[in-house]
């Protein structure tokens, strides 16, 4: 139906909610194809970083490591970007994993702070291998079996490379 001439309701509030409602229909078709649609994980070359062997490490062995740096970002952009956003930018979709260690990176204690980075990485580990269901809907698929161990902490060794550093100065 064209618009009156004389209409007071202006036309960029019918632009705005046609582009929530566009918004809000991607979200949902994220969350209900099990975030990741139809897309085929890909596998990381890691080529230039140490191989990690069979058994499963604790903490990241390759962080602040600028090789597995730049093969994290690839990987990150191969596997995670969809979801969590280009340069782990969240887009609302799924977690901002630029925050993932941001309350260990305050902290002042040692011990503490790498107790913290510990649970951490062993929670992003955990759930990259294994993935994410809640009520029987995939969050997130489990990528054991598709990405190594070594492009696993890879995409970590980025994502420590992007984090926030909006924290106060420890002083």
């Amino acid at each position: 139906m064209p618009r009156h001439p004389h209409s007071k309701r202006p036309r960029a509030s019918f632009t705005l909610a046609a582009k929530a409602l566009v918004a809000l229909l991607a979200v949902g078709a994220c969350v209900l194809v099990g975030a990741h649609g139809n897309v085929t994980p890909q596998p990381v070359d890691t080529t230039g970083l140490a191989p990690l062997g069979d058994e499963w490490r604790s903490v990241n062995p390759y962080s602040g490591n600028p090789t597995a740096i730049e093969i994290g970002s690839s990987g990150f952009n191969q596997n995670c970007a969809r979801c969590h956003g280009l340069e782990a930018i969240s887009g609302g979709i799924a977690p901002d994993l630029r925050k993932l260690d941001n309350e260990c990176a305050g902290m002042k204690d040692k011990t503490a702070q790498d107790a913290c980075v510990k649970d951490n990485d062993d929670y992003m580990i955990t759930t990259v291998r294994h993935g994410r269901t809640r009520n029987g809907a995939v969050y997130m698929p489990p990528f054991e079996g598709i990405l190594s161990q070594e492009a696993m902490w890879a995409i970590k060794s980025y994502l420590e490379s992007k984090r926030e550093k909006s924290l106060p100065e420890a002083s």
